[in-house]
């Protein structure tokens, strides 16, 4: 949900593409989304992974040429006293609260 909502707040084109996915998006009227468009997906019968990954790579890119988020759920974050790059991609969003979810679990039952 948290990348859905990424990805609708930067837009994306894929009309160009020939994936399955792509081109269900397109059979649908949503193969050009521009930047800021609200979007909605059921709970269980909504967005795929293959669909998400996918919207990820067709982001309208930002004014840099960068994208927001990468299609493995990582960010490049930077440190907030130095303004230095971590050294890798950190998970962020969902991905970020399901690892501290099975952490939490660990200490529970440990």
């Amino acid at each position: 949900e948290i990348h859905l909502g990424w990805l609708a707040s930067r837009g994306w084109d894929v009309s160009g593409l020939g994936d399955e996915w792509a081109k269900r998006l397109q059979s649908i009227g949503a193969d050009q989304v521009p930047p800021g468009t609200n979007v909605a997906t059921p709970v269980f019968d909504g967005a795929r992974e293959d669909e998400i990954t996918g919207l990820f790579q067709a982001t309208i890119p930002n004014r840099d040429g960068d994208r927001l988020v990468q299609p493995s759920g990582k960010a490049q974050l930077y440190d907030g006293r130095s303004g230095e790059p971590f050294p890798e991609p950190v998970s962020v969003g969902f991905m970020y609260i399901l690892k501290l979810h099975h952490l939490v679990d660990d200490k529970l039952h440990a």
